[in-house]
């Protein structure tokens, strides 16, 4: 079976959490007989292929960029070629390209769409793409929300109805190598091994100002915390940073995959306080709960609150809530022992619902169409759709 997935950034240009999924989905359909063909867009497009271990990845230029929105005219032409390759269509929801691009020319393949996220803050723009939205999904074959939260709470995904189908997304324990032991004594003798951690693209929507202003009260108190990634918000964040003099904060940039696990490894807890619908599900806090740390995310009706269960792997306050962070904060930070126990509970429900192999399955069902069951809502018992 030959599945092409089409997404507007993809690895190595961009790092992200919707890449990883995509990386995962093609990794570990690949044992099921799954041949996967990635179609994208790239600042430099050279060159236009390039083989990845998951997938051949084909590359087309990026022109202009407008809200978020990559732009390619050659994309169109790239689009038939790869779709008359493909059995499979599986796109990667939002991307306006890609629904023009199947309304267009309407390839007769079976096609999916995986739901990752509402528009939320372009609502101007919103308007006057909606009917195009409304049309591409209502065309496709498939819909596939990930998490039960997020296809009860996204008023596109309610007025879709039974058209739409839930699918966690998982990660693999492949990914989770044993740390180098000297990379790993050099950062424990940098942070130590009571850290708070966070990582990820520094967006708008990821609450780390408010994450700072949690910080700002008793500074010489505060937990140390550890933040890696870069973004849109780095200069504004060391700004306020050294505006409130907080000395406990460590800001990495970018880093490798081999820090990151180890960081993961030494940290006391992963801290998530996304604040806006924009983080759709937080693959941080898999990352998190497959290195068995404890979680700490907020309530915004997404997969995050699918993902972390207050009191069992983690704990969940209120969003855009400062004094609450603050708090959730220093109980992980000072209670190594009720970490430890969030932590073990972390692990198990990574086991028990978000393994990669686990969510390759069910897409490889999908992907053969309504003949077999598609409808894998054994991923989520009743008790965990209300999470």
């Amino acid at each position: 079976m030959r599945v092409l997935h089409v997404y507007k950034t993809y690895f190595p240009e961009t790092q992200g959490g919707l890449e990883e999924v995509i990386r995962q989905i093609c990794l570990y359909t690949r044992p099921l007989g799954v041949e996967s063909r990635i179609l994208t867009l790239a600042r430099n497009a050279h060159p236009a292929v390039i083989q990845l271990p998951e997938a051949t990845v084909h590359r087309l230029p990026r022109q202009a960029e407008v809200a978020s929105c990559g732009l390619s005219w050659p994309f169109f032409a790239a689009f038939r070629e790869q779709a008359a390759w493909a059995d499979v269509i599986h796109y990667h929801f939002p991307w306006p390209m890609a629904d023009l691009a199947h309304l267009r020319h309407a390839p007769d393949r079976r096609s999916i769409v995986t739901y990752h996220a509402d528009i939320v803050r372009q609502q101007g723009l919103l308007r006057l793409y909606r009917p195009l939205m409304n049309r591409f999904l209502a065309r496709v074959d498939a819909v596939v929300a990930t998490s039960d939260n997020y296809r009860r709470t996204s008023p596109v995904l309610q007025a879709l109805g039974q058209q739409v189908q839930v699918i966690p997304i998982g990660l693999g324990d492949g990914s989770l190598p044993n740390p180098c032991p000297r990379r790993l004594h050099a950062l424990q003798d940098r942070f130590g091994t009571d850290f708070l951690f966070f990582i990820g693209v520094l967006r708008y929507y990821k609450g780390l100002h408010i994450l700072l202003q949690a910080l700002a009260a008793h500074p010489d108190d505060a937990p140390t915390l550890v933040i890696a990634g870069t973004g849109p918000m780095e200069v504004r964040l060391h700004r306020q940073a050294r505006r409130i003099g907080l000395n406990r904060i460590h800001f990495l940039g970018p880093i490798d995959e081999a820090d990151k696990h180890a960081l993961l490894h030494l940290c006391r807890a992963v801290v998530f306080p996304s604040h806006l619908r924009s983080e759709a599900f937080g693959v941080t806090l898999l990352e998190g709960a497959m290195h068995g740390k404890p979680l700490i995310s907020t309530d915004i009706g997404t997969g995050t609150s699918y993902v972390n269960r207050d009191g069992h792997t983690g704990l969940v306050i209120p969003p855009d809530d400062p004094q609450a962070l603050r708090r959730a904060m220093d109980t992980l930070y000072r209670d190594p022992v009720l970490a430890r126990r969030l932590g073990e509970g972390a692990r198990q429900r990574y086991l028990d619902h978000f393994t990669a192999p686990r969510m390759a399955q069910a897409y490889h069902r999908l992907y053969q169409g309504p003949s077999t069951d598609t409808m894998p809502t054994s991923s989520a018992s009743p008790t965990d759709t209300q999470a």
